[in-house]
Order: structure tokens, then sequence, then C-alpha cells
């Protein structure tokens, strides 16, 4: 069964459809999906660029390597704390901005 039950159609001259083409390239949205958020008053952004995709991967793997590294630090004694503690705050730091960009 359907969510949404009412359709509504819509008339635009050139400029108008040029402009919601442009808004839908930019953001990734489909046209229906850019103006129900348009109606709702969601703040659109601009789709991020494909490259991220792979970044939440790649800082998983960064933050393990990290993990991994202050392990063996710890069964060496050969670093100290605070300096692991902060290693693992930038890479938190780093993972929640990637977060905030998808």
């Amino acid at each position: 069964m359907r969510e949404r039950n009412h359709f509504i159609g819509l008339w635009l001259n050139d400029e108008e459809y040029t402009h919601l083409r442009e808004q839908c390239e930019i953001t990734g949205l489909p046209t229906s999906v850019l103006i129900r958020h348009a109606i709702e008053g969601v703040q659109l952004t601009h789709r991020p660029p494909n490259e991220y995709a792979g970044l939440p991967r790649a800082l998983s793997s960064i933050g393990n390597n990290v993990n991994q590294i202050a392990h063996w630090a710890n069964a060496k004694k050969s670093i100290q704390e605070a300096e692991i503690q902060q290693t693992v705050l930038l890479a938190n730091k780093a993972w929640e901005l990637v977060k905030e960009t998808l």
C-alpha cells in the first residue's frame, strides 16, 4: 500500500524546470524527494563527491591500525599514554567529520 496517497501535477516554465534539474543534480536527490524536502523546510546540502564513499571504510581501517599500534605500544611500554589518547582522539575527530559530510 502506498504511503503517499495524494498526487500533485506541476507545470513549470523552461527556467523553473532548468533550475529544478540543477538543484537535483547539486543535491543528488530525485525530483520528488527534493520537492518534499522543500515543502518540509529541510536544509538542502550539496551531494558529497563520489570519492567520499570510500572514506568511512578507510577511516575505520585507520582506527583499527591505531588501536593495534596502541596495544603494541602498551605491551612494549615504549609510548606514553597521553600520546595514545591523542592519536585515538584525532582518529575519532576525523571519523566524526566524515560522518557529518556524508
